[in-house]
C-alpha cells in the first residue's frame, strides 16, 4: 500500500510545480540534463584530506580548480601555481584568478558563478557531519559516474530504486505499508519515504548485527539543487542510522564526481558495520553507473516522446521541474536565493543528533 503527499513550502516563491498540469508535464518530458548549468553556488570539491600543500585539479563543468594549501589554508585557483604563461582567466575567478573558497564539514568547497555573491550562507546544511571535519578515512571515499550529474541525482531521489537495485545491500521491497511524502522549495527537494515491517537490509542483518527479519525505516533524500548535492538519511529499527552526504560535483555535463562521506560514528567501534557500510558505497555505485551511464546519452536531446512514470516517480518528476525553473531563472539573470539552505534542516531529515 502506497500513500504518496506533497508539501509545498511557500515563502515568497512562485512554485512552478502548481502550475497547470498539462505544463508541469510538458516540463517534465522537457528533460535535457546536460544543457543545465547553475552558477552562483558552492561545489564541494574535495575532500580537506586531499588537499595538501601539492596542488591538485579538480573541474566544475570543465573549468578548472587547481586546489591547495598555502600555510594551511586552502586555496582555489584557475591555474596550476608553478604556471608562468597563463592564458585568459574566466569571469569566475578575481584578478589573481583565484576562486572563492571555504572549508566545511571536512570539504573543500569552491564557488562557481560570479565572485562578488560568494557568501558562507549559501554553503547548504549537513547536520549529522561535524563542521570541522575530521571524521576518519575509512568514512569517506571517491567514484564516479559517466552521466550528468541531474540524471544522478533524479536516481537517487527515487528511493524506492535502491529495493530493486541495491537488494543486496539494504533489502529488497517487502513490506507492509509505505508513505512517501515530498517537500520543496525555490532551492531543494526532499522526499522521505516511511516503511512498516521493511525487509531488513541484508548489510545490517550480516554485519550490524540485527537478528529481526524486518525492519521500520524513515528513509530521506534531500538535495541542495544548484550544488547537485543531497543528504541520505535513514533510521532504522532495530538498527543503526545511515548518514550519508552524496555531492554530485559536475566535472563535464556527461561526467559525475561524487566524494562522499559515510558517518558512522553512531555505530559502536566493536560493530563491523562502522567500517563495512561506508565500503559499501563502491558496490553500490557500480550497480547506480550500469544503470546511468547508458541511460545518460539519451537525455542530451530534445525527444518527442514521453518518459513513462508511476506514482512512485512523482519526486523525480519534481526535481527536474525545479532545476528547469532554476535554470530558466538564472538565464533571465536573476541568481538570487529565495531560500537559505544553511538554514538547519534537521527536523524535516528528522535527525535528533544521535
Amino acid at each position: 500500500m502506497l500513500d504518496v503527499k506533497d508539501t509545498a513550502i511557500t515563502d515568497d516563491f512562485v512554485d512552478p510545480i502548481t502550475a497547470d498540469p498539462r505544463e508541469f508535464a510538458a516540463k517534465v518530458n522537457a528533460w535535457v540534463p546536460h544543457d543545465i548549468v547553475l552558477k552562483d553556488a558552492w561545489f564541494p570539491l574535495a575532500h580537506s584530506s586531499a588537499v595538501t600543500k601539492k596542488p591538485v585539479r579538480r573541474a566544475v563543468y570543465s573549468h578548472p580548480y587547481f586546489l591547495w594549501r598555502d600555510h594551511g589554508v586552502a586555496v582555489a585557483a584557475e591555474f596550476h601555481p608553478s604556471d608562468t604563461e597563463r592564458t585568459a582567466k574566466s569571469s569566475y575567478s578575481d584578478s589573481e584568478g583565484r576562486y572563492p573558497v571555504i572549508e566545511e564539514y571536512g570539504y573543500v568547497w569552491g564557488w562557481f558563478g560570479n565572485p562578488a555573491n560568494a557568501a558562507p550562507e549559501h554553503v547548504p546544511s549537513l547536520p549529522y557531519l561535524p563542521e570541522d571535519g575530521g571524521l576518519p578515512l575509512h568514512m569517506v571515499g571517491t567514484v564516479r559516474f559517466d552521466c550528468t550529474a541531474p540524471l544522478s541525482l533524479e536516481n537517487l531521489i527515487d528511493l524506492t530504486h535502491a529495493d530493486f537495485l541495491h537488494a543486496d545491500v539494504v533489502g529488497d521491497e517487502k513490506m507492509d505499508k509505505e508513505t512517501v511524502e515530498v517537500f520543496h522549495d525555490s532551492e531543494t527537494i526532499t522526499m522521505v519515504r516511511t516503511c512498516v515491517n521493511k525487509s531488513v537490509a541484508p548489510i545490517m542483518k550480516i554485519f550490524g548485527g540485527v537478528k529481526s527479519d524486518v525492519q521500520q525505516v524513515r528513509q530521506v533524500i534531500r538535495i541542495y539543487l544548484r550544488s547537485h548535492a543531497a543528504i541520505a538519511y535513514g533510521r532504522f529499527s532495530p538498527g543503526d542510522n545511515v548518514q550519508l552526504f552524496h555531492p554530485c560535483v559536475p566535472e563535464t555535463r556527461d561526467r559525475t564526481r561524487l566524494d562522499y562521506v559515510i558517518n558512522t560514528s553512531n555505530v559502536k567501534k566493536s560493530n563491523l558495520f562502522r567500517y563495512l557500510m561506508p565500503k559499501a558505497s563502491y558496490k553500490v555505485s557500480r550497480q547506480d553507473s550500469y544503470m546511468t551511464s547508458p541511460q545518460s546519452p539519451r537525455y542530451m536531446q530534445p525527444e518527442k516522446r514521453k518518459d513513462l512514470h508511476s506514482p512512485l516517480d512523482e519526486a523525480g518528476q519534481k526535481y527536474r521541474v525545479l532545476m528547469l525553473a532554476l535554470a530558466e531563472r538564472q538565464a533571465r539573470g536573476d541568481f538570487a536565493y529565495r531560500d537559505n539552505v544553511s538554514a538547519d534542516c534537521s527536523e524535516i531529515i528528522g535527525y535528533d543528533g544521535k
